[in-house]
């Protein structure tokens, strides 16, 4: 099912006053967003940014931006239990803890893992897993620091080549890494993992750079130069042009998910473990995406299920 498609722009503080605008300006985001769900028509949000079992959120504080998307679990389907339930509320609790300024830019594992621990007190006991990926950028430094766990991730595009990719965590085949809550009788057999397991990275955004981020149902269906080839035609920093970008990108992992004669990432990669799933992968994505540029206007995008672009571009 889809998610959310998430772009923006990051921008850097004017100077007021008449002074002269220096690289040593506060940046920000500009973001937008549309959803898609296979069980609904196009555009429509499931509840507050939730997309099918994926939720996201985009955040912003005077001393960072943050974007951040979960993958539900689906199997929980299985024992009545809601996947959304789950990645929607982690994603919540990170959205709070941000807008409260309970964190720190250069660590986005504390915000996972401050998330983490209040679902786990909960006093409504709350079931599910999820794979999270989380991308903070700080205004004054000008660096990313991501923080991924499973098989979402992010690409770093500068002049249309990928610089910096995260690295996928996977247990065994279409396993990821995820944190879960189980009913007591089943700790210990629900697969599990803590916060501190999370791939991050920290590094230096440049004018121009396109941030991206996504759960597993894009890179699953669209190789990277596929999402370069579609990236390469955002010409204009507008709303309208980056809501066309995000909607294209989706529609075409959508499109090729149901392809039967389209080798995907994913079937290529099921291939290496001698499985046939050539056509029909229903994974999508959730694809936050933001622009990076000066400081002068907000507007908001966003993206559709099973994958997460966050894009930022520095102009």
């Amino acid at each position: 099912m889809f998610s959310v498609l998430s772009y923006g722009r990051l921008v850097a503080r004017a100077v007021l006053g008449g002074l002269s605008q220096t690289d040593s300006r506060d940046y920000s985001l500009v973001t937008a967003s549309c959803g898609f769900g296979k069980d609904a028509r196009k555009g429509i949000l499931k509840k507050g940014m939730c997309y099918g079992d994926d939720a996201c959120f985009i955040a912003r504080h005077r001393t960072a931006d943050v974007l951040g998307v979960a993958d539900g679990v689906g199997g929980w389907r299985d024992y009545g239990v809601d996947p959304s339930q789950f990645s929607e509320t982690l994603m919540r609790t990170c959205e709070r803890l941000v807008k409260e300024g309970r964190f720190v830019p250069t660590n986005p594992v504390g915000i996972l893992t401050s998330s983490y621990c209040e679902l786990l007190q909960n006093k409504v006991p709350l079931l599910g897993s999820s794979t999270a990926c989380l991308v903070v950028l700080d205004r004054s430094s000008h660096r990313l620091h991501t923080a991924n766990l499973g098989d979402s991730g992010f690409l770093v595009v500068r002049a249309g080549e990928v610089v910096h990719r995260s690295d996928e965590q996977q247990h065994y085949f279409n396993t990821p890494f995820q944190l879960s809550i189980a009913p007591p009788e089943a700790e210990g057999v629900v697969l599990s993992d803590s916060p501190d397991a999370a791939d991050s990275s920290s590094f230096d955004v440049q004018l121009g750079d396109i941030i991206l981020t996504a759960t597993d149902g894009l890179f699953d269906n669209m190789p990277d130069y596929m999402i370069l080839q579609e990236l390469k035609k955002l010409k204009n920093t507008n709303y309208e042009s980056i809501q066309q970008t995000a909607r294209s990108i989706a529609e075409q992992a959508h499109d090729l998910a149901y392809d039967p004669n389209y080798m995907s990432p994913f079937a290529q990669f099921a291939c290496d473990y001698g499985l046939n799933v050539r056509g029909e992968n229903e994974h999508f994505a959730s694809i936050p995406t933001m622009r990076v540029q000066r400081c002068l206007k907000k507007v908001r995008i966003c993206g559709y299920k099973n994958g997460y672009i966050l894009y930022i571009r520095v102009l």
